[in-house]
């Protein structure tokens, strides 16, 4: 018998870790997660954290934090923790001191004002720049519960899948990336009750 081309529950063979990617399965029925994809930027057995790459703030950088150089940057909602706070990735590296790699050329948080210094000097460097508003955690075990659950499909992480704000489907092109096995499910219905 040959492969099964119409498996609709296919098995990801990579694990969670620092840099790789949660893509929420089609039929996620957390509607905060729903078709998201979000960058683990931590995953240990105290627990994870990352932020949601494809949903967006309909407000700038300057609406959320004063002194900004004049940038336009769209603004990510990273999950539903502390959705007060404001965090960053970026692709200086060590440039700004106390940021921490989270992937290949991609780093996290580190000295703010250095930061809006780049930005300043320069504002087209503002698309080596996200910004998020609060993160998406998981406590001890949470994360490893809900893949036995298979609410998450664990993926790879690239710099342009990260940085880049434009992508319409980052979702879709997430799934697609990881092969044919997972390419049917990106086209699944948002609603399978209406066909």
């Amino acid at each position: 018998m040959g492969k099964d081309f119409f498996n609709l529950d296919p098995e990801s063979t990579v694990t969670p870790a620092r840099g790789r990617l949660l893509i929420s399965e089609p039929y996620l029925p957390d509607p905060y997660f729903r078709r998201t994809v979000v960058l683990l930027c931590e995953h240990n057995t105290e627990g994870s954290f990352g932020f949601v790459l494809n949903r967006y703030l309909d407000m700038d950088i300057g609406d959320l934090m004063e002194n900004m150089p004049p940038i336009h940057t769209r603004v990510s909602i990273g999950g539903p923790v502390q959705s007060g706070n404001l965090y960053y990735l970026h692709a200086f590296g060590p440039r700004v001191e106390g940021s921490m790699e989270v992937l290949d050329g991609v780093h996290m948080g580190g000295d703010f004002e250095q930061l809006r210094s780049l930005l300043a000097t320069d504002p087209r460097l503002s698309r080596h720049v996200r910004f998020f508003v609060g993160y998406s955690g998981w406590g001890e075990q949470q994360l490893e519960k809900e893949l036995g659950q298979r609410s998450w499909i664990v993926g790879p992480a690239t710099k342009r899948h990260v940085m880049n704000t434009q992508v319409k489907d980052l979702w879709g092109d997430s799934l697609r990336a990881m092969g044919r096995a997972f390419a049917p499910l990106a086209n699944f219905p948002e609603d399978p009750g209406l066909n």
